[in-house]
Formats: C-alpha cells, structure tokens, sequence
C-alpha cells in the first residue's frame, strides 16, 4: 500500500461506511438533524402540534440517527422510565426492573417502506440493552402495529387517541422473564407520551 493510500498520518484508511446505518446522537447540530426530522414527519406531514412534538424527555433522551446514502433520513428517541416506569407506586410493579420507552421514530418519505424504521428500532433496543433496561413501551400508531410485532412487541390494551391519531400501546421485554399473561400487564410500567 502506498503512502498516498495509507493516509496522512500513515493509518490505513477508513473503511467505507455501509449504504445504511444509525449513530447516537452526540452533539447539538445531531439533535438537530433530529428534530428536522421529526417537524417534516409529525408537524408538516401529520399536523401534529408543536408543542406536542417536542417535549422535556428531548432533554434526557438517547436519539438516534439513521443514515441512508450518507444523509440523516430518520430519527428515534429512548426515554428511560426510571425504576419500574411509571407504575411504580403499583404494588405490582414491584421487582419489574427500569423499562425505556422508545418514541418519536420518523422517517423521511423518501427512505420508507425499506426498513429504515427496523433499523432505527434496532439501534434503540441496543441502547436500551446497554442501559440494562428490563424491557420496552411504545406508543405506536395503529398502522405500524405490524412493524413492531414483526420485532417482537405484543400489544397491551385497546386503541386511545395521542396527538389527534389512533395509537396503540406495545410492550417487549428485554431480559428472559416472559411477560404477563394478558390481564396481568398492570405490573409492566405504562409508557407517557411518546
């Protein structure tokens, strides 16, 4: 390998990066990026209100980056809960361990349909493996249930309303601990507003 081929300081050179990937959000301009996201998907494309969109849990929230070609298409967040979730004054909750919620997962019209969602869910379940956390809560609209369910999250509960759409809530854990039978969800934390 020549000189010029190894670089300037003599290290080989990078491997290219892949057509598709997700990065941690690491700096301001990142969130950014994000937040661009986001305001196409859910202010411009689903009227969803601004003060709706963007919330406190952007603050303490892991986001990701999901890049296609090079250039940012899509976004996700993962808000940890706290010791058992919100549910934790439940005596049932007890022993549930930390859960996260995964939200805000958007992706630009012209990267969908090609698994970029399954890639920014992945990216945020391996977050949520590195913090520990028992398990997930997503609040997703009603036609993404098969997205999800395709990785493994059961709905619990029936449809309700979140920013003018129809949603469902849906649970995964990440430990070996099964979850509850149905009518016995009441100990997995319920998630917020994603």
């Amino acid at each position: 390998m020549s000189k010029k081929a190894r670089g300037a300081k003599g290290a080989p050179p990078a491997a290219p990066k892949p057509e598709r990937w997700t990065e941690v959000v690491q700096g301001p301009g990142d969130l950014e990026c994000a937040f661009a996201i986001r305001e196409i998907a859910f202010i411009e494309e689903q009227s969803v209100a601004p003060e709706v969109e963007r919330d406190e849990a952007d603050e303490s929230a892991v986001h990701v980056l999901a890049y296609e070609h090079g250039h940012a298409v899509g976004t996700g967040r993962l808000v940890v809960l706290g010791e058992s979730g919100p549910d934790a004054q439940s005596e049932n909750a007890a022993g549930n361990g930390r859960w996260g919620q995964i939200g805000r997962v958007a992706v630009m019209g012209s990267s969908r349909r090609r698994g970029m969602g399954g890639l920014i869910l992945a990216a945020l379940e391996d977050e949520a493996r590195r913090l520990a956390l028992a398990g997930l809560v997503v609040h997703v609209q009603t036609w993404l249930q098969e997205l999800f369910a395709r990785q493994g999250y059961s709905v619990r509960g029936g449809q309700f309303q979140e920013a003018g759409m129809p949603h469902l809530e849906m649970v995964k854990r990440l430990t070996d601990e099964p979850l509850p039978e149905d009518g016995g969800a009441e100990d997995v934390p319920r998630g917020t507003e994603a």
